[in-house]
């Protein structure tokens, strides 16, 4: 198997947007990094993206920026996920957007310029007009993308925690009580409080809420199952308060997500 394009080409030329568009069927990308930032668009699953501290999610018609020199390895769902990279050399004075690791939506505009780099590959020359055109799609990303969604939760370190963790994920659909999963694993309420916060960043209705949305993220890109079914399999008995935590994570509706249109395919 010979050496895989984003360990030896994307660098290759310093100045050029260098552009690879994997339309389905690679289900690991190691751990590597890049001199050039990276957008990354996925349609048709979840795409998992590991950098050091993190798990990111980044779900279907969403996008993920990953700065330039981020250790990161990607794992598409299955091997129906069509993903879009193009990787830009870091300019001098840039907004603050493109110095962050960060998931974002995406607006019409950007769509349809992601249609227009349909046949592209490889590096684009400074100066032509496909290379102005990504350029473009560049500063638009900064202009256009609105609140960077918490798609992502960070990586137990303390070993304890981490059995806590592998618990909670085990268990989405139950009604988990911090009370009882404290006494469960020996500790006091008030200590595994402030494990989740020194360890996590966050606290364990936080951690346990977002993890029930990821898991639904990944129930309504399946289409296997309705709205309903996936609220109860992530353990929301009211339909209603499902959907209005599932759009305060993503600003879309449950509903709406599972019906979104892909516009890699077209």
């Amino acid at each position: 198997m010979g050496t895989k394009y984003y360990l030896t080409d994307v660098d290759t030329e310093e100045k050029s947007i260098y552009c690879h568009h994997d339309l389905m069927g690679e289900l690991l990308i190691p751990e590597h990094y890049h001199e050039k930032s990276q957008f990354l668009y996925t349609e048709g699953g979840v795409v998992y993206v590991r950098t050091e501290g993190h798990t990111y999610f980044l779900p279907a018609r969403h996008f993920m920026w990953i700065p330039a020199g981020v250790h990161h390895s990607i794992h598409p769902s299955s091997e129906n996920v069509m993903m879009r990279n193009l990787y830009f050399p870091v300019e001098s004075k840039e907004p603050a957007f493109y110095a962050q690791e960060g998931i974002y939506p995406v607006n019409d505009l950007i769509l349809n310029l992601l249609l227009y780099t349909k046949k592209w590959n490889g590096n684009l020359q400074k100066g032509s007009k496909n290379f102005t055109i990504a350029l473009a799609l560049k500063i638009l990303l900064a202009d256009t993308a609105t609140e960077n969604l918490p798609l992502s939760l960070p990586m137990a370190k303390d070993k304890r925690l981490a059995k806590v963790v592998e618990y909670i994920n085990k268990n989405l659909e139950k009604n988990l009580l911090f009370a009882d999963i404290s006494a469960r694993f020996g500790f006091s309420t008030r200590t595994l409080h402030r494990l989740f916060i020194k360890d996590l960043g966050m606290s364990f209705i936080r951690f346990f809420t977002i993890s029930r949305m990821l898991r639904a993220i990944e129930l309504l890109t399946e289409k296997q199952l309705p709205v309903s079914e996936i609220a109860l399999a992530v353990g929301y008995n009211s339909l209603p308060t499902f959907s209005n935590t599932f759009y305060k994570l993503l600003g879309v509706r449950p509903t709406e997500y599972a019906n979104g249109k892909n516009i890699l395919g077209e």
